[in-house]
């Protein structure tokens, strides 16, 4: 693409597989019926957004979460759903991310929290590594270190102006449309990447 310096990549549906249903299976399992209202990909209820912009601690989730429900879940089962999510990353992806780096700025924005960072960088783990997974960009922002979420546009425009670079030559790529257009707001171009589509199929 022309003009581009940077490319900010999202990372669940974009580098590392993810399947809602499967927390959403797994909380209906264990008596909450009504787990896509408090979460999903297109949005988050309070409570999540605490997490996710880390504004509560784990213990204090766990404790808010069984009082909202009603439910007198463990810390283990209300974990184990949670991170039942989190599925594996994009070996394919990682490898073109590898080959990108020469050419651009690469940085990563995701919405997650302490939880599911454990829980992911023990998936990365679970084989043999040349680079810790933070190693393909040259910076990577979790929205639960630096207290912004998207799509809320000063989630962006904090990225933007901590990296001192211009959004319209910044590339972001994500899978919730809403995201995208929120960076689009901003200034940036966007990819919604989206069924099933590939980073290493957008000919970067």
């Amino acid at each position: 693409m022309e003009n581009i310096k940077n490319i900010i990549f999202d990372l669940g549906g974009v580098l590392l597989d993810i399947d809602y249903t499967l927390t959403r299976t797994a909380f209906e399992k264990a008596g909450v019926t009504h787990f896509d209202d408090m979460y999903s990909q297109a949005s988050a209820d309070r409570l999540f957004q605490k997490l996710e912009t880390g504004k509560i601690t784990e213990d204090n989730f766990y404790m808010e979460l069984n009082n909202s429900t009603g439910m007198d879940l463990l810390p283990e089962e209300i974990r184990n759903a949670w991170n039942a999510m989190l599925l594996s990353f994009r070996e394919s992806s990682l490898s073109a991310i590898a080959h990108l780096k020469g050419k651009y700025q690469l940085y990563l924005l995701s919405n997650t929290n302490f939880i599911h960072m454990d829980a992911f960088n023990k998936i990365y783990h679970s084989q043999p590594r040349a680079l810790a997974f933070n190693a393909y960009f040259n910076k990577a922002f979790y929205s639960c270190e630096i207290g912004f979420r998207k799509p809320d546009a000063i989630c962006y425009e904090w990225v933007i102006d901590h990296l001192k670079i211009d959004a319209s030559e910044t590339l972001f790529i994500d899978d919730s449309l809403q995201n995208v257009e929120a960076a689009k707001s901003v200034g940036m171009k966007t990819v919604h990447l989206a069924n099933g589509d590939k980073i290493e199929e957008l000919g970067l």
